[in-house]
C-alpha cells in the first residue's frame, strides 16, 4: 500500500490515573512509520487525578474529560470521528513502530472488520508484571489468525461496522470488548491477529493490583455469559478448562461446609481432591510455562491462577447476588 493510498486514521485512548504511562504510550504513537497528517489520536479521560492531562497536553491530541467508563469513552469518541478506521491503544500500553503500518493493510480485505497485534510485556523488569505476561502470551499463542474476539488493547477496526453493531456495551466496565468482537464476527465478519505487529503492556506489578483487576472481570463475566451463553464453552483465549475451575472451586467450598453434617462429612475429602487436582493442574501448567520462557520466576503462575480463580469466584457470587436482590451491582 503506497503513501498515497494510505488511509486517514483516528486513534482513541481512554485514560484514568495513568500518569506512569501514558507519555510513553503518547510517545509511541507519534513515533509511528505513517504520516502524521493522516493519523488523529483522541484521549478521553474519566476525570484522573494525577498528573495524566498534564502530561497528555504536551502532545497534539483532542482531549475528552468526562468520568465515563472505558466503553462509554470509547462510544463518545467515535461519534467524533471522520476517519472510517478507528484504532484503539490502552493508555497502559505502547506500539512498535510499524504497528499501525502492519496492521492497516489488513483491512483491504472487506470481510475483515478489526485487526490486533500480537501483546508482550512493557515492564518485564518486575516478576509479577513477567510472569502476567507469560499466561497472557501463552494464551494468544493459541489463536491460528481468525478469533471470535480480541482485546481493545490494540486494535484496528473499521468505524462503519463499529457502528453497524451498536457500538460497544457501556453496562460492561471490563469484557466489553469480548462481547463486541463477539457481535462483529457474529456479522459474518472476521477479527484477525497479526502477531506482525507488536503491542507492549503495562501489566499489574503486584498481586493485590492483579486480584482486583481480576475481581472485576469476575463481575462482568457473569453478565457478559448471560447475554452469551455460548461463551461458556471457551474459546482461544479463555478456554472450558478456565471456564470451569471457578464452579469446581466454589462446589469445593460447599462441600467442605456440608462436611460439617456428620453424616456427610466424607465430603471433605471430595473438597480436597477438587483442590488439590486444581493445584496439581497450575503447578504443570507453571512449569510448562517456565520452561517455555526458560523462566523459574514463572512458578508465581501458581498463585496468580490461584489469585485468578478466587477473584473471579467471588466476583462471579457479587453478580449472581447483586441479581437476585434486583441490584445491578457495579459494573
Amino acid at each position: 500500500m503506497s503513501n498515497q493510498h494510505l488511509p486517514q486514521i483516528s486513534i482513541i485512548i481512554t485514560t484514568f490515573n495513568n500518569e506512569q504511562t501514558i507519555d510513553e504510550c503518547l510517545k509511541s504513537i507519534f513515533r509511528l512509520n505513517y504520516p502524521k497528517n493522516l493519523i488523529e489520536v483522541i484521549l478521553v479521560d474519566g476525570a484522573s487525578k494525577d498528573k495524566t492531562l498534564e502530561i497528555a497536553r504536551n502532545y497534539p491530541i483532542k482531549i475528552i474529560s468526562e468520568p465515563l467508563n472505558a466503553p462509554a469513552a470509547y462510544n463518545l469518541a467515535i461519534k467524533q470521528v471522520d476517519s472510517n478506521i478507528v484504532g484503539f491503544i490502552d493508555s497502559d500500553a505502547k506500539v512498535d513502530p510499524n504497528w499501525l503500518c502492519t496492521l492497516v493493510k489488513d483491512l483491504v480485505d472487506p470481510k475483515i472488520a478489526g485487526t490486533s497485534g500480537s501483546i508482550e510485556t512493557w515492564n518485564k523488569e518486575n516478576k509479577w508484571a513477567r510472569v502476567i505476561g507469560y499466561d497472557l502470551q501463552s494464551r494468544y499463542n493459541r489463536i491460528k489468525q481468525t478469533v471470535i474476539r480480541i482485546a481493545t488493547m490494540n486494535l484496528l477496526m473499521k468505524k462503519d461496522i463499529i457502528i453497524k453493531v451498536g457500538g460497544f456495551d457501556e453496562k460492561l466496565s471490563s469484557q466489553y470488548d469480548t462481547d463486541f468482537g463477539l457481535r462483529v464476527t457474529e456479522k459474518g465478519y472476521k477479527i484477525i491477529l497479526n502477531s506482525k505487529a507488536k503491542c507492549y503492556h503495562f501489566n499489574r506489578s503486584n498481586l493485590s493490583s492483579y486480584f482486583k483487576q481480576q475481581l472485576q472481570y469476575g463481575k462482568n463475566t457473569i453478565k457478559l455469559y448471560f447475554k452469551h451463553n455460548k461463551l461458556i464453552k471457551g474459546d482461544e483465549i479463555t478456554d472450558i478448562g478456565m471456564n470451569l475451575q471457578p464452579p469446581l472451586f466454589l462446589l469445593s467450598i460447599l462441600l467442605f461446609f456440608l462436611g460439617f453434617i456428620t453424616i456427610l462429612k466424607p465430603l471433605w475429602y471430595l473438597s480436597a481432591g477438587i483442590l488439590c487436582s486444581l493445584f496439581i493442574y497450575y503447578g504443570f501448567s507453571a512449569v510448562r510455562i517456565s520452561i517455555k520462557f526458560s523462566d523459574n520466576t514463572a512458578l508465581l503462575l501458581i498463585i496468580i491462577y490461584f489469585a485468578r480463580l478466587i477473584a473471579w469466584s467471588a466476583g462471579a457470587i457479587s453478580t449472581l447476588i447483586n441479581f437476585l436482590l434486583g441490584k445491578s451491582g457495579d459494573n
